[in-house]
């Protein structure tokens, strides 16, 4: 048995979706022990719901909210390193019983990572700090909508860092644990956000 589940999975989270991970972890583990459970931070690829949309945001909007300053702290995963990973568990490579935290090979601050996407799409917006009461009440509303750009379990996500542990470096519970060597945000993400362009794939910024 394979498990995936997200770092940050705890069932005292403030946060809905944390404490709904953490459940299914708990469920899971007690019907297999031996189940292997993968905790990715967020996870990149061509189709991805984190870079994508904030470069599909800017394209539009002239600023990007910063909430709670920016400072929130992620290690994003290629989807194909998750990808070798399970694989890896499926022949037997991984510890049963155990729980891996899988993060890429940087770390970024949250507003780093709005600065990436408008450098790769080469588009200046503002990137405004949006403290975490205001944020907490603009997800509100934008909550309502079908399909939200931000809801109030987002925001409280974002209260805490989404890294690979310590502990879990240093018991080998990670990607380099498993032999695998993680693909770097700037070596994928570049390859299907120039969509968002203004002037398409092979525009070269002059010199």
């Amino acid at each position: 048995m394979i498990h995936v589940s997200a770092i940050g999975a705890d069932e005292n989270s403030s946060a809905a979706y944390a404490r709904s991970k953490a459940a299914g972890e708990k469920l899971v583990l007690a019907a297999t022990p031996g189940a292997t459970v993968f905790r990715p931070s967020i996870v990149f690829g061509p189709n991805d719901d984190f870079f994508n949309r904030f470069a599909a945001l800017a394209r539009l909007a002239p600023a990007l909210p910063l909430i709670g300053g920016g400072h929130t702290r992620f290690q994003p995963v290629f989807a194909g390193d998750v990808a070798e990973a399970v694989v890896k568990a499926v022949a037997g490579d991984a510890r049963p019983g155990t729980i891996y935290e899988l993060g890429g090979p940087d770390v970024f601050t949250f507003k780093e990572l709005m600065e990436f996407v408008l450098a790769t799409i080469e588009r200046r917006r503002l990137l405004v700090p949006l403290p975490w009461g205001l944020a907490r009440l603009q997800a509100a509303v934008l909550g309502l909508m079908p399909k939200p750009l931000l809801t109030p379990d987002q925001v409280e996500l974002l209260r805490y860092d989404n890294v690979v542990s310590d502990a879990a470096k240093i018991e080998g519970r990670t990607l380099e644990g498993l032999g695998i060597v993680p693909h770097a945000v700037a070596s994928i993400v570049p390859s299907y956000l120039w969509r968002f362009r203004k002037a398409g794939q092979f525009h070269r910024p002059a010199p």
